[in-house]
């Protein structure tokens, strides 16, 4: 193959694929801004509400640059981060099955957003070992076409990916659902012989008894004995 070919064939699939998923990341970048502005108006309305009948509860959202953003509600936290690179579904996935993508490949390029629950005091004491669970993740392609991978309600609410556009009342209704979800999914005690053991070093000091490992299934253990997430 000749040189002048090579180069048109390079010029080609950059043009194909290079400047599709600049298009899809900065369509992402740009929704991530705008969720990000809702989710600051939801915890705004959601602390004012909160606070009429329990001021001791924090509700708070932070934002954490371009990319990553906080919410504490009560005793959990949840996580946003938007992914900085765009996939492509697997050939195996059944969304290839639908004419919306058979009639153009394109649309199966996608930016995401993961959402992790996390454990309050796992940031108010600094516990660098506990763990989050990713409970959502939003895929979003180039024309604004979304759905949410998710446990129980959240991996069929909103999974009409040839239908459903992303915007700020879809938004609104996935944070309410994730946060409706989280809330829900509570901290278990660990069985009796998992924490049975401790050792020295781990009570020299006050401090570590607060930062042992501690996950919503891992309760107060020591190690990760039951890491299974709840379906």
């Amino acid at each position: 193959m000749e040189e002048k070919e090579l180069g048109r064939q390079v010029l080609n699939l950059i043009k194909a694929k290079s400047v599709l998923k600049r298009d899809v990341f900065e369509l992402t970048k740009e929704r991530f801004a705008v969720l990000q502005s809702v989710l600051r108006k939801t915890t705004i309305e959601l602390k004012n509400d909160v606070y009429k009948f329990d001021k001791r509860l924090e509700i708070e959202f932070k934002e954490l640059g371009d990319y990553f953003c906080q919410v504490t509600i009560a005793g959990d936290v949840l996580l946003f981060s938007m992914h900085t690179n765009v996939f492509m579904f697997d050939e195996n996935s059944a969304y290839w099955k639908s004419s919306y993508l058979s009639d153009d490949f394109s649309r199966g390029f996608c930016g995401t957003i993961q959402v992790y629950n996390f454990l309050a005091d796992s940031f108010r004491f600094n516990r660098q070992n506990d763990t989050g669970y990713l409970v959502a993740r939003i895929f979003v392609n180039k024309e604004n076409h979304f759905f949410v991978e998710g446990k129980k309600r959240l991996g069929y609410l909103f999974n009409d990916f040839v239908n459903s556009e992303l915007t700020t009342e879809s938004m609104r209704k996935i944070l309410m659902s994730i946060i409706l979800y989280t809330l829900n999914f509570d901290l278990f005690t660990p069985e009796y012989k998992s924490v049975q053991e401790v050792t020295v070093r781990d009570v020299s000091r006050e401090k570590d008894w607060i930062s042992l490992k501690t996950g919503k299934r891992l309760g107060f253990q020591m190690s990760s004995a039951d890491e299974n997430t709840p379906e």
